[in-house]
């Protein structure tokens, strides 16, 4: 599994807190060279097992596409280049309505075969609140650009948890998307963190942040509409149509190795995590061992947020019986067919139950 961080934007969302520079072209090409150089020096650690690429970001479209392919080239050289299972590069609506088909053909030429493109919201003026780029009808213009380039496999992210985002809204939100019938739907609270645009509104008393039952609310509206349209809730923020379930992130989920790479990418191999510091260009790298603690906190962590969740002997082994009675008897957690799970109604508090495992 290979992750490449593209740390550029044109622009930057109020809630962004992701490390991110305004796009230029000079600087697109020296964070090319410093990623292609990084990827000859620790070909070794890349992990071919699940043989999965993912270009995130910032915004990975902004890159021209012969930047694109020297990332590619040096993977190839490395031992590690495609075909791909699976080979996602997000976007950003504009990006793809501005360059049109053939921009989007030459993506699939290169090998992707996953587009996951930034929507966010049909709303214009939650989009406009936002600082995105595009409008509602240039997303949909995005989508319907990418089918006629013959792209097969779609994903949206979209955003809840809004204090100014009504259930109505958010309703005919989750229709227009289930209407474009988008292979993969990302759904995302909305989160303040750091020193992102909206931290700074909230500090000044401009936006006051969603309370959790408006959060718990548009969160049920979410399930209920995603079902109904035959979309499987397989993780706690992620709806496929049956069979196009993410292949790199359920990586992530299975604590599966991976190699990031470029500023702020994280990598992690077993009991070893890493990460590159958020400086562009001049970047350093920083390792922990993780402990046997550590390493069983993410395994229920992060299978539980899955539909399928856990193996009941590992659950079993790493938590206390009377833990896992407690929440069985609250419905909380159930167990069937060996395995422990979240049932979809309690996803929403699934960190309170966690936390109450371990």
């Amino acid at each position: 599994m290979i992750y490449i961080h593209v740390p550029f934007c044109k622009r930057f969302c109020i809630y962004c807190d992701f490390f991110s520079e305004l796009y230029s072209e000079e600087e697109a090409e020296r964070f090319a060279d410093r990623v292609c150089e990084e990827i000859s020096a620790r070909s070794n650690e890349i992990d071919d097992r699940v043989k999965t690429l993912y270009f995130g970001g910032g915004t990975a479209s902004v890159l021209p596409l012969t930047t694109l392919s020297r990332i590619l080239i040096a993977l190839d050289k490395s031992g590690h280049g495609g075909p791909y299972t699976e080979f996602t590069i997000e976007a950003n609506p504009e990006d793809i309505v501005e360059r049109g088909v053939n921009y989007v053909r030459s993506l699939c030429a290169l090998g992707m075969n996953r587009l996951s493109i930034g929507v966010q919201s049909f709303d214009d003026n939650l989009l406009g609140w936002m600082n995105r780029r595009h409008n509602a009808a240039r997303a949909v213009e995005a989508v319907r650009i990418a089918r006629e380039a013959g792209v097969k496999n779609l994903s949206i992210d979209l955003i809840f948890g809004l204090s100014n985002l009504s259930d109505e809204v958010w309703e005919d939100t989750l229709d227009k998307a289930v209407a474009l019938r988008v292979e993969h739907i990302s759904c995302y609270q909305l989160t303040v963190e750091g020193d992102c645009a909206l931290a700074g509104m909230v500090r000044d008393g401009l936006y006051e942040e969603a309370s959790d039952e408006l959060c718990a609310r548009q969160y049920g509206i979410l399930c209920r509409k995603l079902a109904e349209a035959g979309y499987h809730h397989y993780e706690i923020s992620n709806f496929a149509l049956p069979g196009f379930e993410a292949i790199h992130n359920g990586g992530y989920w299975q604590r599966i190795s991976y190699a990031g790479f470029g500023p702020s990418a994280h990598s992690f191999s077993g009991k070893r995590r890493s990460w590159n510091s958020p400086v562009l260009n001049d970047y350093v790298r920083t390792e922990e061992t993780l402990s046997d603690e550590d390493c069983a906190v993410e395994t229920i962590m992060l299978a539980l947020r899955r539909d399928i969740g856990i193996d009941a002997p590992t659950l079993e082994k790493l938590c206390s019986k009377e833990a896992i009675d407690k929440l069985i008897a609250e419905g909380a957690l159930r167990k069937a067919d060996g395995r422990y799970s979240i049932p979809e109604d309690h996803f929403f508090v699934s960190d309170q139950i966690i936390r109450k495992l371990i």
